[in-house]
């Protein structure tokens, strides 16, 4: 039994220090420690999501008040027979200094601040409300510990090892005071440390925040509601083992009904919203600023005007695809004309249509027919290939279709004409129609051709193709 005594856990004799004239109030320094470090953990959470630096300090200055003030109307509001009851001092519910913010109303109208500064600054709101949704819950988390110096929001009497020692305080009157006066060292009671038990559980939520949010990159508001479902979970069973004073429906504590509510509505946004995280630029401040919710006819006249924006970007963005093609198009039937003997588009032919072929590749005819073609011939050939000339073997060509050649090279006939290209001549390819090597009549080969080195000809003079050795 005596060792479970000394396992119980203390509560501190006092909660108040005063220096001179002022009360330095733990409880006061546990809730703006909280602020400083969600803030400052906040800021860095944001800026590692691409946000601009210094925004969660300046959403701050609108949140923070609201929060102050919706949390104290919502303690007010809720244990409302303290201050206006028969016995009540309406003067009390403005010392917030004493105890008393409801962590429900300090998250809406603290929510309702950060939408008024994110709205001022135009920048998304869950964006924002996603970045600091670990740094508010670990803010709760301190903020707890001022509970304990002003020993409240403790639960039910309890032997356990880890149980809450409340000592009676005095103050300088000798009158009963829990929040401002001395323990005498006398115990009144040992009770659940409620206080603790959220303390545990909201470092615990904090800490799967932070995984959950590495891992699947939530956004869209996505991982506050997460924090606000975590949250409510745990304070449901907390208020079930609390035993302080408080407002009841139907026998339950209200805070276990609106933790029940909140973590409902939470569960359904987390479900509904949008997929997936913004991107950097969607968390930069927006050049155009959308009216409040009272100005009416502004709100009409934006949503009207912004399908009629869409639809211009979508046009504009479609012409400049067909630009785009367009331009491709004709440098691509600029820069080369393709040609296949084997496939059925005809070849272009004469002594004004030199016949190009893509990327660099010779005009062949079948097999055993390969066109030979002059080092400056206009017909692309195999890069450093050299050219071949015939001198042996005629070409045989169709008796009634001549092969077309330039103006200062005569044509070539079946008796007399051999196939030969000059330097400064273009190959001529046949068309459908008038082929200059078919498989069975061309008998022009290589292998008797050697070929001539290009810097060994004299390409001043071109071999007169009448000449047969």
């Amino acid at each position: 039994m005596t060792l479970r005594v000394l396992a119980y856990i203390p509560s501190p004799p006092q909660g108040v220090w005063h220096i001179g004239p002022f009360p330095l109030r733990a409880y006061a320094l546990c809730i703006i420690l909280g602020i400083i470090v969600a803030i400052w953990w906040g800021e860095r959470r944001w800026r590692e999501r691409g946000g601009q630096q210094g925004a969660i300090l300046d959403v701050a200055m609108f949140a923070v008040p609201f929060g102050l003030i919706g949390g104290r109307l919502y303690h007010v509001a809720t244990d409302w027979q303290k201050y206006f009851g028969p016995d009540g001092d309406p003067a009390a519910a403005l010392q917030i200094w004493n105890g008393g913010l409801g962590i429900w109303g300090a998250v809406l109208l603290g929510g309702v601040g950060a939408w008024i500064g994110c709205r001022v600054y135009r920048i998304p709101l869950p964006a924002l409300g996603d970045a600091i949704a670990p740094p508010i819950l670990l803010a709760q988390a301190i903020g707890r510990l001022g509970n304990y110096f002003n020993q409240e929001l403790y639960g039910r009497k309890t032997d356990l090892p880890w149980g809450l020692e409340i000592f009676f305080r005095y103050n300088d009157d000798l009158k009963p005071d829990a929040m401002n006066g001395v323990s005498n060292g006398v115990v009144d009671k040992v009770v659940h440390p409620t206080f603790l038990y959220e303390l545990i559980w909201n470092v615990l939520i904090v800490v799967l925040l932070v995984q959950l949010d590495k891992r699947y990159r939530i956004g869209h508001g996505r991982l506050f509601a997460l924090y606000v479902a975590g949250y409510s979970f745990g304070r449901f069973f907390v208020e079930l083992m609390r035993d302080d004073e408080a407002t009841h429906i139907a026998g339950i504590r209200i805070n276990s009904f609106t933790a029940a509510i909140v973590f409902l509505a939470a569960i359904a946004y987390f479900v509904f919203a949008t997929k997936g995280r913004e991107t950097a630029a969607e968390l930069q401040p927006s050049p155009v600023q959308r009216p409040w919710p009272w100005q009416i006819g502004a709100l009409r006249a934006a949503a009207a005007s912004e399908p009629a924006a869409d639809s211009d970007t979508v046009v504009l963005e479609k012409d400049s695809a067909k630009e785009t093609a367009g331009a491709t198009a004709t440098d691509v039937g600029e820069s080369s004309t393709t040609t296949d003997a084997e496939s059925d588009a005809p070849t272009r032919t004469g002594s004004d249509a030199p016949t190009t072929t893509e990327n660099d590749a010779p005009t062949t005819t079948e097999s055993d027919a390969p066109a030979a073609t002059g080092s400056d011939a206009s017909t692309s050939t195999v890069s450093d290939a050299p050219t071949s000339t015939i001198n042996d073997v005629p070409a045989a060509t169709n008796s009634d279709a001549p092969s077309a050649t330039d103006s200062d090279a005569p044509a070539t006939t079946e008796s007399d004409a051999p196939a030969s290209t000059v330097s400064d001549v273009p190959a001529a390819t046949n068309n459908s129609d008038a082929p200059s090597a078919t498989d069975s009549d061309a008998s022009a080969s290589t292998t008797d051709a050697p070929a001539v080195p290009e810097d060994h000809r004299d390409k001043s003079h071109a071999p007169d193709p009448r000449n047969r050795s």
